[in-house]
């Protein structure tokens, strides 16, 4: 499809747009433009008219073809339900990541992508609040970035505590876009911890909303800089690290954990977990007599007690979709027939599911001899 088309479909678009459906879809990259010097935003429309319905906060997962190899990855959708007629991923490159070089590289305007989605349980909708505190680091911004915009465009008097961590001044995603929902709404208070504090000047014209602070999010700066945390619905979303030591800090702090939750930033963790993968590729095969026996009908394969369900699937070359790799997205759930495995997520699946014993295989490990359904 061709930008003349795209510009037919953007017109369109108002008058003629259908209701946007759960499932897959054929979205056109209409603009591409870099936030960062590392991170990539694109916007889509609909090959079709369409008006995009989500929940903000819930991803996409993008089935791509990367040099004939079929690869699904999962991102967050950052713009807002409350901007129906276009949709926007962004997306942080990683050194050597298959896909989010890729897409940097080789996705332009004018492309056509296959998405499926929405998705996702970490959302404003699901998780209802009176009093907000978004806690996120580097590219995990996104889903707060959703979530604050549909939050100012339709309940301008939410209250919302923005706290974000980044590396430096340079790598600060949304930052104009951001300080200008603070500048119009005394209730969205605005805070950056930065490792390299560097020299920087005020940010549009939020600076009395705006405070820049230098090191990482620990007891003194939060309880400084969002006195009354505790009263708040904590959202967080980052790398593992980060949310794991956010996680600690405040139960550390006697927050109320029933108003704490977390988003893995799938599509970061699966381009590093790909990788790793890769690096490991074939020190395991069927002449292993050490571990569980993996059957998926005629396949069979001896995985160790560290690897997945995953990744004797893949080794093994059979189709599944693997978005996120981390047990968020659910895209790669199986069902176990017999034997038994150790699971470490169960995100997306119902009381239901998990009883007829199905599994997300990128956090599955065997503890017995195991026969699979795809």
């Amino acid at each position: 499809m061709n930008v003349a088309v795209n510009n037919q479909v953007s017109q369109l678009a108002p008058f003629s747009a259908q209701q946007w459906q759960s499932g897959e879809h054929q979205l056109v990259c209409v603009e591409k433009w870099h936030e960062t010097h590392d991170v990539i935003s694109f916007r889509f429309q609909g090959a079709q008219p369409v008006k995009f319905h989500f929940k903000p906060g819930q991803f996409l997962t993008l089935l791509l073809d990367i040099n004939s190899e079929a690869v699904a990855r999962s991102y967050t959708i950052s713009s807002s339900p409350s901007r129906p007629y276009s949709i926007v991923l962004t997306v942080k490159r990683i050194v050597g990541g298959k896909v989010s070089n890729y897409l940097a590289e080789h996705l332009q305007v004018g492309d056509v992508v296959t998405a499926l989605g929405p998705a996702g349980a970490f959302n404003l909708v699901d998780i209802p609040a009176n009093k907000y505190l978004f806690l996120s680091a580097g590219c995990g911004i996104t889903p707060m970035y959703s979530m604050s915009r549909w939050l100012s465009d339709t309940e301008m008097a939410s209250d919302i505590s923005f706290l974000h961590s980044a590396k430096s001044n340079k790598d600060l995603i949304f930052e104009t876009a951001i300080a200008q929902m603070a500048e119009r709404s005394a209730d969205f208070k605005l805070n950056y911890i930065l490792e390299e504090l560097g020299i920087f000047g005020n940010i549009g014209t939020s600076a009395k909303y705006t405070d820049k602070q230098a090191g990482r999010l620990n007891a003194e700066n939060l309880a400084r800089l969002v006195p009354d945390f505790k009263a708040r619905t904590v959202f967080v979303c980052g790398p593992e690290p980060y949310m794991n030591a956010v996680k600690t800090l405040l139960q550390s702090l006697d927050f109320d954990m029933s108003q704490f939750h977390q988003e893995s930033f799938a599509s970061v963790n699966a381009d590093k977990a790909e990788l790793e993968s890769d690096n490991e590729q074939h020190q395991s095969d069927l002449a292993d007599t050490s571990g569980f026996m993996l059957s998926i009908g005629d396949k069979r394969r001896v995985l160790s007690s560290e690897q997945t369900l995953l990744d004797g699937i893949e080794a093994e070359g059979l189709p599944i979709i693997a978005a996120c790799r981390s047990g968020v997205c659910g895209a790669c759930k199986c069902k176990v027939v017999e034997g038994k495995v150790d699971s470490s997520s169960q995100m997306t699946l119902t009381a239901e599911e998990i009883a007829a014993g199905y599994v997300l295989a990128c956090s599955s490990k065997l503890t017995s001899d195991v026969t699979l359904e795809l």
